[in-house]
């Protein structure tokens, strides 16, 4: 806008950070480990006729595909970004912690309907080898978790397979439990029993990793983020009498973009009031990509009043 119309606009600040960590090495790790006791549990399970070994191995099947998008998503986000892609991907890690839930939510879905069908037709089940096989699922599950644990508050994407690989430890102690009753008691129907615990076990874990990623996906507000405290924040900044335009996202699971208009009093402040901010936002709110307009006079921004907060 031109200085007649008492209208201007400030360059953009940004906040610079130093990159979510990396967890290539983990995801590797975790894949190839998975991998093979995926084969391993499902060959046996099916030798054995226990569903909750089978059950088991196909959620251990999603979990493998979900660490795979992971890790695809890791890398991409990391790339640089483009003129066509001015953010690069780093959306792609939000995608990957959606579909990682959508998969969890499929899979307990399957392993419910086989449960209540084998209520009405149930199979001998080898509790042997049902405890032996889910054995080895806890240390390599427990194990796999522990890769992404450091990493499991500050990043959607990490957490989610942190949340498939914790779940799944879980689930074959489960599972284990269930093979020693059956071993000594005989009741077969403990299989379907614990494979619908295990659907309750996943489903309650992937609730929130579902719900947190979908808000993500709609550019809401990351959970952690408190936007009340910073429009309040924005407001207080001494020269600045309104605030209006907010809009705050996850540009990715670790780094959250906000932008604002701020109406000052005094022109000569717009980079005292920029420089000041962009630090702020960073330091105390975890904002990693600020951008500050700034608006002056008594022409008022035509986006005034579209704005929600």
């Amino acid at each position: 806008m031109s200085a007649s119309h008492s209208h201007h606009h400030s360059h953009e600040g940004h906040g610079h950070h130093h990159g979510p960590a990396n967890y290539n090495g983990a995801f590797l790790i975790g894949i190839v480990l998975n991998t093979v006791f995926v084969i391993v549990e499902a060959a046996y399970g099916y030798l054995s006729h226990s569903l909750s070994l089978v059950a088991d191995a196909g959620h251990n099947l999603s979990d493998v595909l979900a660490l795979v998008l992971a890790w695809a998503a890791s890398i991409l986000s990391k790339k640089v970004p483009t003129e066509r892609r001015t953010y690069g991907y780093r959306r792609s890690s939000i995608l990957a912690a959606l579909f990682n839930a959508i998969f969890l939510l499929a899979a307990i879905f399957i392993i419910a309907w086989e449960a209540i069908r084998r209520f009405a037709d149930p199979e001998p089940v080898t509790g042997s080898t049902v405890i032996w096989v889910a054995a080895i699922g806890i240390a390599i599950n427990a194990a796999t978790a522990l890769l992404f644990v450091s990493g499991r508050k500050g990043d959607l994407n990490v957490r989610g397979a942190f949340l498939h690989m914790a779940a799944d430890a879980g689930v074959s102690l489960g599972v284990v439990i269930a093979g020693i009753l059956i071993m000594f008691t005989g009741w077969q129907w403990l299989d379907p029993v614990v494979s619908l615990l295990i659907v309750l076990v996943i489903f309650i874990s992937t609730w929130n990793l579902l719900k947190d990623s979908l808000n993500m996906a709609l550019d809401s507000v990351p959970p952690e983020i408190d936007a009340a405290a910073i429009r309040a924040y924005l407001a207080s900044i001494p020269s600045v009498t309104d605030v209006h335009d907010l809009h705050i996202w996850g540009m990715s699971t670790t780094e959250t973009a906000l932008t604002a208009h701020l109406v000052v009093s005094e022109p000569e402040s717009n980079d005292r009031i920029i420089q000041q901010a962009t630090h702020e936002l960073h330091e105390r709110f975890g904002i990693e990509h600020p951008t500050l307009q700034i608006e002056y006079g008594s022409f008022p921004c035509r986006l005034a009043g579209e704005s929600t907060i």
